[in-house]
């Protein structure tokens, strides 16, 4: 008796990747909302004839434009992952990873440096309530990258090297947090 061959195997789902770009989506349109809001406040009050950078108030450049240097080197750490892991290349895929989040760490600690040059209190008025606001979220984000960073590098080491799809998912992820930063240095940075 002659048996049947096998089925075509399933198309892989994607369920990671398509998560990350939804969620790379969300982060798109809150940090995008949030950023409409600071140029509708800074209009309003230009409109009104005051000054929206209080008086005395110097913003660091050089650490706001070492970060967005620094997620070049990022992006391109998150890439060699990809590369890597899809080479089933594991020594490679983790240290690119652990790269990142190294790189994704420096990243906020110059934020956490402009935060102590700039000697703003939060209640300080409107403006330093807007800028915390949006670069504390960009904080927070940065702090679940790094995580995800983590999380990917323990799978990937544990031997599951057969599941790249993470690795590009966390790629997508810090591609969405290289241009959210440029929206941010651009508006808050440059702009004033």
């Amino acid at each position: 008796m002659y048996a049947l061959p096998p089925g075509p195997t399933p198309a892989p789902r994607r369920q990671t990747l398509v998560g990350m770009a939804l969620a790379s989506v969300s982060i798109v349109m809150l940090m995008g909302g949030m950023l409409a809001v600071w140029l509708l406040k800074r209009t309003e009050m230009m409109d009104a004839g005051d000054t929206w950078l209080p008086s005395g108030v110097v913003i660091p450049e050089v650490p706001s434009n070492i970060i967005l240097i620094a997620f070049l080197g990022l992006c391109v750490f998150a890439q060699w992952a990809v590369w890597s892991a899809k080479r089933n290349d594991r020594g490679h895929t983790v240290f690119a990873l652990a790269a990142t989040a190294l790189v994704a760490l420096l990243i906020v600690n110059a934020q956490a440096y402009i935060y102590s040059q700039m000697d703003l209190g939060i209640a300080d008025g409107l403006y330093p309530a807007m800028f915390y606001a949006v670069t504390g979220a960009f904080m927070v984000l940065m702090v679940i990258g790094i995580l995800f960073s983590a999380v990917a590098a323990f799978r990937f080491s544990g031997g599951r090297t057969d599941d790249t799809e993470i690795v590009a998912a966390h790629a997508m992820y810090w591609y969405t947090m290289g241009a959210v930063f440029t929206a941010i240095w651009f508006v808050i940075y440059v702009t004033k």
